[in-house]
């Protein structure tokens, strides 16, 4: 038995599918800026890890999150795990 959706179900999947696609995007643009910034870092001798500009980005997105009716926690969360991977690729760069 095949069961169908209804219309609005399947406008709102296409509307988080096209979501999606662009935080993709977004994301694979951002990377490539930090992965500059890696190199930059690694060429100056720089630490790969700036924690007070980390801990300046996380209550500057907590206020956007705020503003925006998201959890602020949810976003802390998911930039704390960017900064994690963002750190990760400076210190790999740093090690080449």
């Amino acid at each position: 038995m095949t069961s169908t959706f209804p219309h609005e179900l399947l406008a709102l999947r296409a509307s988080i599918d096209n979501i999606d696609a662009a935080l993709m995007h977004m994301l694979a643009e951002r990377f490539r800026c930090t992965k500059a910034i890696g190199a930059l870092k690694a060429r100056q001798g720089l630490t790969a890890s700036d924690p007070e500009r980390e801990q300046s980005q996380i209550q500057r997105l907590r206020s956007l999150a705020s503003t925006s009716g998201l959890d602020p926690d949810f976003a802390e969360k998911f930039l704390t795990f960017t900064i994690d991977e963002v750190i990760r690729h400076h210190r790999a760069a740093a090690a080449r």
